[in-house]
């Protein structure tokens, strides 16, 4: 894999974000399948549990492949610890609507955002598996869809509505570009535009979903300036 010294440990870092990203989506479907009453979702949901579980693991070895001497060493990323904590607060509600939206929906679109940005920069490489990829890769598409069929069935059941789906979404929305920005200075190692990454995740989210979500120069401005 043609991967220069000095990309290494950015990467490296980028993919502790994944993996930690992974763990906390496990976490999450694990808890909605024993929420759940209903047994095809369960299922899925357990199924989902697994295979976030098994790429964590991949992102693991990854980062001791890249970065031996970083592994270990966690992301200073206190918007993902929020995030955690008010989608901890959703499941002990037991607000299975607002878990899809932050886990399966927002959550899993970022991921398949960042590494769909990936996959391009390592076909790009001719990196080495190459199956695997693309494996985690239809995966957190599946899971982003099954998230995304989940929230219109609720909508159906007049359980919720694109008008409060939308206000609860910009909550998570706002963590979510804080977690990119906070990485700003890896994507500047890598260079890459830590905004455009930011902005990606929007092209993976339902028109309900970001209807509402134009982010502004002001709101920008905190995150951005570190990036200069």
């Amino acid at each position: 894999m043609l991967v220069s010294h000095d990309e290494r440990e950015p990467i490296a870092r980028l993919l502790t974000f994944l993996e930690h990203g992974e763990r906390m989506a496990h976490d999450c479907a694990k808890a909605q399948a024993g929420l759940s009453d209903d047994d095809g979702t369960r299922k899925f949901l357990l199924s989902q549990a697994k295979q976030e579980a098994m790429h964590a693991r991949v992102f693991q070895v990854a980062v001791a492949w890249l970065a031996p001497k970083h592994l270990g060493d966690e992301p200073f990323l206190p918007a993902l610890e929020e995030y955690r904590a008010i989608l901890d607060e959703a499941l002990a509600r037991r607000d299975l609507t607002e878990t899809f939206l932050a886990e399966q929906v927002v959550l899993e679109g970022l991921g398949e955002a960042i590494l769909t940005r990936i996959e391009q920069g390592l076909a790009k490489r001719a990196a080495p598996f190459g199956r695997l990829r693309r494996v985690l890769l239809h995966q957190e598409e599946a899971h982003h869809g099954f998230g995304r069929r989940q929230l219109e069935r609720a909508i159906e059941r007049g359980e919720t509505d694109v008008t409060d789906l939308n206000q609860r979404a910009q909550r998570y929305l706002s963590l979510t570009d804080a977690m990119v920005f906070t990485l700003c200075d890896l994507f500047d190692s890598i260079d890459e535009d830590a905004t455009a990454w930011a902005q990606d995740v929007r092209t993976f989210l339902p028109d309900w979903c970001v209807i509402s979500d134009q982010l502004s120069a002001d709101s920008r401005q905190p995150f951005s300036t570190g990036c200069l």
